[in-house]
């Protein structure tokens, strides 16, 4: 997925001149064929990210269209407030890209996993939010980032799952993608980023007549879409690497409030930091998103839902 990214930035940097990087002192790897190919489009604004989103702001200002990059625990964690007044508040056409969200930083501990980065950036108005869950979501994620021609967050996981689809495809404003059709007023998974793909494998292994959704856009979404599945599901599973406060759980749980009640089973990152570091597999055990967790957390609900 990160090399979809990297593909998609040297495109569009490519096809615009305006394009710019910045980088916190991160993704010298990541980035190699952007400073051999774009040289004059990369700027390293050194581990220094709140004046990063400034620099941007300014550049966004005259005619350049700033692609800010930094570990997610920094940005947007650390530059909250600049986002908000420099950026979102002035309707600045700056993408900012969090990599590494969630566990996938699992060794360095709290400092660098970033599992609030969702429910800060949907409360700040005009900033929209993007979750891509494979290399085509990536790609389709970052075209569309490009032409919103305004605030953008694109929240990625460093670590890759596989892909969830089968081709390229594109992400129209706030569309929910269907990964399987499942049957009629049985149960959906609504899942975005890293756990889309542990969604379908539960699906296609264990509920064979389940539903997945994948959400590459947080913000906006399509509540119609939303309200309609909550209205056909017996139960909903909503399904993410993030804290079950204010992030695609709460936002699915909003909508069905307001138009279709439905049960839903929010599953994702307890309120509460990691008790140990660790591996990313490791991580996603002990806050109960590995698919075994998972699937008894379903298995659970199932089982207590009156027969029918």
């Amino acid at each position: 997925m990160r090399e979809a990214f990297s593909n998609a930035l040297v495109r569009l940097a490519l096809a615009d001149p305006k394009v710019l990087l910045l980088t916190g002192d991160h993704g010298y790897a990541l980035f190699d064929e952007f400073r051999k190919r774009c040289p004059d489009q990369y700027i390293n604004a050194g581990i220094a990210e709140q004046n990063m989103v400034g620099m941007a702001a300014g550049l966004a200002r005259v005619g350049f269209r700033p692609f800010v990059y930094g570990l997610a625990a920094f940005v947007p964690i650390r530059t909250v407030e600049q986002i908000k007044l420099d950026i979102a508040h002035d309707d600045l056409p700056v993408v900012l890209l969090g990599d590494g969200a969630g566990f996938v930083y699992s060794h360095l501990g709290t400092s660098h996993q970033s599992t609030e980065d969702i429910a800060c950036t949907r409360a700040i108005p005009g900033l929209e939010v993007l979750s891509p869950a494979d290399r085509f979501e990536m790609t389709a994620c970052m075209d569309y980032a490009y032409e919103a021609n305004g605030p953008v967050y694109l929240r990625m996981g460093k670590s890759d799952r596989g892909d969830v689809h089968a081709g390229p495809l594109a992400v129209q404003v706030g569309n929910l993608l269907a990964v399987r059709k499942g049957k009629p007023g049985g149960l959906a998974f609504i899942a975005t980023g890293s756990m889309v793909n542990t969604a379908k494998q539960l699906a296609e292994m264990v509920f064979l007549e389940a539903s997945v959704w994948s959400v590459p856009a947080i913000k906006p979404i399509d509540s119609v879409t939303v309200a309609r599945v909550c209205a056909t599901s017996t139960v909903v599973v909503t399904m993410e690497e993030h804290n079950t406060v204010g992030g695609l759980g709460s936002l699915i749980a909003e909508i069905a409030a307001d138009h279709a009640p439905v049960r839903i089973l929010r599953i994702g990152v307890p309120d509460r930091f990691s008790a140990f570091c660790g591996t990313y597999d490791y991580l996603l055990r002990e806050h109960g998103l590995d698919a075994a967790a998972v699937q008894s957390k379903v298995l659970a609900l199932v089982n207590a839902l009156p027969a029918r």
